[in-house]
């Protein structure tokens, strides 16, 4: 029991490098942290029900999953080669698309929920 509780608190700290690793290093992995805080601000000021909270919930972790995979396939990408390949360009290219395709969508969904209740709020 006491080896597994081990085995499980070494990867649980695995995880915790690799996501200071990220937010150390990573400006974008740390604007989208920021828009968090921000989306969670304005969620909390708005009065955001349920519902709204448990879209905004799954959208910002999409995106934040999505900067996690990036850096991942770029980190594995160099690894492999450092020459300039077009196949690995391409696979750094469609996952940085990846985050941009998300984040967008996330924009998306954000102007949903909130503009209507900013409107609301300014009139």
């Amino acid at each position: 029991m006491l080896n597994r509780l081990r085995r499980h608190q070494v990867s649980f700290r695995h995880a915790t490098d690799g996501f200071l690793h990220l937010v150390k290093e990573h400006p974008n992995f740390r604007f989208h942290l920021i828009a968090t805080a921000v989306v969670v601000f304005l969620g909390i000021f708005l009065g955001l029900n349920p519902v709204e909270w448990l879209i905004l919930v799954f959208t910002i972790n999409t995106v934040i999953v999505a900067e996690m995979v990036n850096t991942a396939i770029e980190s594995m990408v160099n690894l492999i080669t450092l020459e300039h390949r077009e196949d690995a360009r391409i696979a750094k290219d469609v996952s940085a698309a990846m985050v941009l395709g998300s984040s967008f969508l996330a924009a998306v969904v954000g102007l949903i929920i909130f503009l209507p209740k900013i409107i609301s709020y300014f009139s």
